[in-house]
């Protein structure tokens, strides 16, 4: 009897554990059963369908399929990634995503002879195995091996859709191509359309491939930055436009031009709403009287674009206000004018509900060390860092409704034996911006612990990150201290009012050895709810997030 009663209450405890809640505010973290093989690390979860969740975790060099169960998220099956080979060359591991509610993975590869760049799909069975099928999505002739370009993914905002982006540099013929296709639930190709663009190489240019989107009209968009100096005329030539493909016209390309004068366009975030609107908005640099751009951030510019007639209805140049500016560059160069460091990488772009928008834009370093070792087995030390975040909320009519500054400081160090962990997102005067997105090959080594969720929810924005305990009702950034060990985070949240300033929120009862929430590791399944991934070195689980009424 009395075992019974110990089995009993050894049960009802693991349960206790199994189902811990974390309380933050109005959000209430629950997290599953514990992931028994936790040498593995969960770097996406993409997507819940039919019962189970999909995720994909990593160890050194090799990717897995987890499959688990949503109702109490314990683990199903683990399943390592291995795709066939192509011509007797391996298929590389690219992402994984989900398209309506089927799963696929994808791989790439060159083909030196051919010179050729090939995507294959291949669908997640319910087990969590591959199927035997490989579907091509591309074959892209390139030029060779160096500029065999980068694939790039993004999801439709109702998820039944996938866009993706090849895009490359062709160096001799002084061109950008790019190709970009709208695929389906079966990965039947929706839109296609491949193009090279001309530029003149000169040693100033700076030619960007600033954001692509689709719509919930499943219209594809692309938007194309070209910015250079002409010392003759002393002045700064920009090219701002954007390259339109429309369900409605068959998907033949519309340019859309939006024109401005003494100013430089730094990065973009875009998005289409429902109304028919296109809105792109990021930061921008002054221009000199020689020509010259400043390359320090003056401000955010807001532009909307009506889908149906491409007219640009509204462009919009706010000036960071004085008390931004202090936040973020000190008193003392504030009143001096000064501008702020481009250190800033746009982390989102939301609509509010009265058609206006909030713009997150998060402080990003790393920092390479110096190699230590011999050839092939040299080391190199990576540095993270993901410090304070700007919001800017702005009005419908694209002038700003307040600004303010989310005060933390993170950082998350590891080594590496390669280099080169952004690939092809910048290649000489060639890039196509990810925004705040890490490839997948550094996920898993610390700074998923870092950056933030920002969740927009009944006309209010909370964002959720790790901080240090010593941050406890800190709001001053002056006063903020360090997340070094981010083992030892405990999530905080700022809520915003209506007027722009915020209410820190803190973990009332933090347990001793916590999970610690990853950030840059989740899925939303509704506007009030989320998939999450926490871990403390040798634990790991699945978890919800959801938020109060």
């Amino acid at each position: 009897m009395k075992k019974n009663y110990l089995l009993l209450a050894c049960g009802l405890l693991f349960t206790m554990l199994s189902f811990s809640q974390i309380q933050v505010g109005d959000f209430t973290i629950t997290h599953g059963a514990e992931i028994e093989d936790n040498s593995l690390k969960i770097v996406r979860i993409a997507g819940e369908a039919d019962g189970k969740i999909y995720a994909l975790a990593n160890k050194k060099k090799k990717f897995y399929i987890k499959v688990f169960k949503s109702s109490d998220m314990s683990i199903i099956s683990t399943n390592e990634i291995d795709l066939s080979s192509f011509k007797d060359r391996s298929i590389d591991f690219e992402e994984v995503g989900m398209i309506g509610n089927k799963v696929y993975v994808f791989g790439s590869v060159y083909d030196k002879k051919a010179k050729t760049a090939h995507l294959f799909g291949v669908e997640v069975m319910e087990s969590g195995k591959l199927a035997n099928e490989q579907v091509k999505l591309f074959s892209t002739e390139v030029t060779k091996k160096r500029e065999q370009g980068a694939f790039y993914f993004k999801d439709s905002p109702a998820g039944d859709r996938l866009l993706i982006m090849h895009a490359a540099l062709f160096d001799k013929e002084e061109v950008i191509q790019y190709e970009i296709k709208l695929l389906n639930e079966n990965l039947d190709t929706v839109m296609s359309h491949i193009e090279k663009v001309p530029f003149e190489d000169r040693r100033d240019l700076e030619f960007t491939i600033a954001d692509y989107d689709v719509s919930v009209d499943d219209d594809v968009f692309l938007v194309i930055n070209e910015s250079f100096r002409d010392k003759k005329a002393k002045t700064n030539n920009e090219k701002f436009q954007v390259h339109a493909f429309k369900s409605s016209k068959g998907y033949a390309k519309e340019v859309i031009d939006i024109k401005f004068q003494d100013k430089e366009i730094i990065n973009c975030e875009m998005l289409a709403n429902k109304e028919g609107l296109l809105h792109l908005v990021g930061f921008y640099s002054s221009v000199r009287k020689n020509g010259k751009a400043n390359k320090e951030l003056k401000g955010i510019y807001a532009a909307a674009i009506k889908v149906s007639n491409n007219e640009v209805e509204r462009l919009n140049f706010n000036e960071f206000d004085y008390d931004t500016k202090v936040k973020l560059i000190g008193e003392r160069r504030a009143k001096k004018g000064k501008d702020v460091k481009p250190l800033y990488v746009t982390h989102s772009l939301i609509e509010k509900n009265d058609g206006g928008l909030i713009l997150l834009s998060e402080y990003q370093l790393i920092i390479q060390g110096r190699s230590s070792g011999i050839g092939p087995l040299a080391f190199t030390p990576i540095t993270f860092i993901n410090n304070e975040i700007i919001v800017t909320s702005l009005n419908p009519d694209g002038t700003v409704a307040w600004s303010n500054v989310i005060p933390k400081k993170q950082k998350a160090a590891y080594t590496t034996l390669s280099l080169g962990i952004f690939g092809f997102s910048n290649q000489g005067n060639f890039s196509v911006s990810a925004g705040i997105m890490v490839p997948l090959t550094v996920m898993g080594k610390g700074p998923e612990y870092l950056s933030a969720m920002p969740i927009y929810h009944n006309d209010k924005l909370t964002v959720i990150f790790n901080d240090n305990t010593k941050n406890y009702g800190v709001t001053d950034i002056e006063k903020i201290k360090w997340l070094g060990n981010y083992n030892k985070a405990v999530p905080a949240a700022m809520t915003f009012n209506d007027d722009g300033s915020f209410t820190r929120l803190d973990q009332e009862n933090v347990e001793k050895y916590q999970l610690v929430l990853r950030p840059r590791v989740f899925y939303r399944t509704s506007p009030s709810e989320y998939i999450i991934y926490s871990s403390r070195k040798s634990k790991d689980k699945l978890g919800r997030m959801s938020v109060g009424q």
